[in-house]
């Protein structure tokens, strides 16, 4: 009998690797298609047949599966960074939906492992080709890994969030010096007017004050 789950519920089913083979732009956005009913339970190559079984049961419905079309599921890996060929171009950085690299232009990036999600989104973009991937998942996986594994999801939940919502802020302070400027922000007249006016209002209460 088919059943609704909260995007939280079915958000918590998911791998947490963010890595968009499902089509969405990482595991809560996939969730919030599955609680409208827009897409279905099989699209997750990281979290592999028995991803999907969990899915199912709680939602319901019967198991099947996952679709090899969207990739292979692969044991857990982490991504790492050649110190000698890296540029600096901070390529990867852009690219990690978790934050989970860090370093500056024109100096050496490095992985912060623990945070890394496997997602290997970094590699396609990097220029020099100087990322790999360092499988971690034991070849027998035991309960110390899969209580690491519960670990590593929720780390990779917290951090695609914080990540959203730092871009979010990014996003909102730059259409503001856009505006005080008088530029249209991403070439939008509404929202460079709806940004001024917002800038002139703290203005003028920061005035009153």
């Amino acid at each position: 009998m088919l059943r609704k789950a909260t995007v939280d519920e079915i958000d918590a089913a998911l791998p947490q690797t963010h890595c968009t083979q499902c089509g969405y732009a990482g595991c809560r956005p996939y969730a919030e298609a599955i609680a409208r009913g827009e897409a279905d339970i099989d699209r997750c190559p990281p979290g592999d047949d028995s991803g999907v079984a969990t899915l199912a049961a709680l939602l319901g419905m019967a198991t099947k599966p996952y679709d090899r079309e969207r990739g292979v599921h692969k044991p857990r890996a982490v991504a790492v960074i050649d110190e000698a060929t890296c540029v600096g171009c901070t390529k990867c950085i852009q690219a990690c939906p978790v934050d989970a690299i860090v370093g500056a232009s024109r100096l050496m990036h490095g992985v912060i492992a623990d945070e890394c999600t496997g997602c290997e989104l970094c590699i396609p973009p990097c220029p020099v080709d100087c990322i790999s991937m360092r499988v971690v998942e034991p070849a027998v996986p035991d309960a110390a890994w899969r209580e690491r594994v519960v670990l590593m999801a929720n780390v990779g939940r917290q951090r695609f969030r914080s990540r959203n919502e730092r871009l979010a802020r990014d996003a909102a302070e730059r259409a503001e010096r856009l505006a005080a400027r008088g530029v249209a922000v991403d070439g939008d007249p509404i929202a460079a007017a709806i940004a001024r006016a917002q800038a002139k209002r703290r203005a003028l209460d920061a005035g009153k004050t």
